[in-house]
């Protein structure tokens, strides 16, 4: 079921949602990136409403119903992230991709912003971005087109099967592509070690931390 039929529309809005011209915005904020290849780098954030991959273990587990967030006019989410000096935005979800993000890129380039994108990779690619994170879930497949295009593959490590798992995506992504794997959160004092010593047996892979936890920053 797509997000059109989840939310209450009028028939306006759901073209501009089809267009998008509006977004299911759940939250913006302006912070320190704490994960991934770009860790340390302050940017806007931009989450999405409305996800259908279901993880466990997900700790924004309020942003799958695409219904209890706002629909957003994309000229004010660029607004809010053009005022910020970093002049970047993080745009993750819930996910992103499950809405024409196309719109909202090209009107954030129109301003000069550095777009970094966070999915599962299991939809077509919209919109243009200076950098694909891409965190595949067993949920949902990543698209090979999608694997083709990242510049990070980002595996949460829940268990040691997601080792494999992340061996098995690895092995599709392009040659330059950074390789991380980050422990889950609830599991991080138990699985750290396991991927410490998995990383120095494969030092193709590099590790992740949430560092924005461990400074108690959104």
């Amino acid at each position: 079921m797509s997000d059109c039929e989840l939310i209450n529309l009028t028939s306006e809005n759901s073209r501009q949602l089809e267009k998008g011209l509006l977004l299911p915005v759940m939250e913006m904020f302006y912070s320190i990136q704490g994960e991934g290849f770009n860790t340390g780098k302050p940017a806007a954030f931009l989450r999405i409403g409305g996800c259908d991959v279901g993880c466990h273990w997900c700790d924004v587990k309020e942003s799958w119903n695409a219904a209890l967030h706002p629909l957003t006019i994309v000229s004010d989410i660029v607004d809010y992230v053009h005022a910020f000096p970093a002049n970047a935005v993080v745009i993750t979800g819930g996910e992103p991709l499950r809405y024409n993000m196309n719109h909202l890129c090209d009107s954030l380039k129109e301003k000069g912003v550095s777009i970094y994108l966070e999915t599962c990779g299991g939809y077509t690619l919209t919109g243009q971005y200076d950098w694909i994170c891409l965190s595949p879930k067993r949920n949902m497949e990543p698209r090979r087109d999608m694997l083709h295009m990242a510049d990070e593959l980002k595996v949460i490590v829940y268990d040691e099967d997601d080792l494999e798992w992340a061996e098995r995506n690895a092995e599709r992504v392009k040659q330059n592509c950074r390789l991380y794997l980050q422990p889950e959160w609830s599991r991080y004092t138990e699985i750290l070690p396991v991927i410490v010593e998995y990383i120095k047996a494969h030092p193709q892979w590099m590790i992740s931390i949430q560092a924005h936890k461990f400074m108690h920053i959104p």
